[in-house]
């Protein structure tokens, strides 16, 4: 099993406020797309109740809730209490990225995590006022490469740069 991480986050390490995305940025989304496709993405309930319904469970990939409600239900959605629960359960799965998808409570249980392999991180050239924050983590423990650059345009307000993390 390969357990990666994905996240975008503001110039001050912000992922959010009031349970819900500060930005708008279709370029970005779209690499967060295509880089889960046919993956596995494992998100807190939270994170879950914000993503708009018509976009519920999100399309082209296993969709897996954690939450402290062991009975807790999402419909097609698989649903676990931790992230250890969720990576016994996939323990054997050869072919698919387990991807964490946040929320902030996720991302720092996942963060240190000992079978995190890779990450992928969105800093956003802008500083929002953000509620919830991605957690600090050792750089020094990670190569960090830059998978893309983007600048501002008409449809995306503020430049981004998605580097990818692996395990050194």
């Amino acid at each position: 099993m390969k357990l990666s991480l994905i996240v975008a986050m503001d110039k001050n390490r912000g992922i959010g406020k009031d349970n819900d995305l500060m930005w708008h940025l279709p370029a970005e989304m779209r690499f967060f797309t295509e880089t889960t496709k046919g993956h596995i993405v494992v998100m807190g309930r939270k994170n879950y109740d914000s993503i708009p319904l018509k976009y519920r469970p999100l399309p082209n990939r296993e969709n897996v809730i954690l939450s402290r409600n062991s009975n807790f239900d999402a419909g097609e959605c698989k649903v676990f209490t931790s992230v250890d629960e969720c990576l016994i359960h996939y323990a054997d799965e050869n072919e698919r990225t387990v991807f964490i998808i946040g929320g902030g409570q996720i991302y720092n249980e996942a963060i240190n995590h000992p079978k995190l392999e890779e990450m992928f991180i969105t800093e956003i050239d802008y500083a929002y006022k953000p509620d919830t924050f991605f957690p600090i983590f050792d750089e020094t423990k990670w190569k960090k490469e830059s998978v893309l650059q983007y600048h501002a345009d008409e449809k995306n307000v503020h430049s981004f740069q998605i580097f990818k993390y692996s395990k050194r």
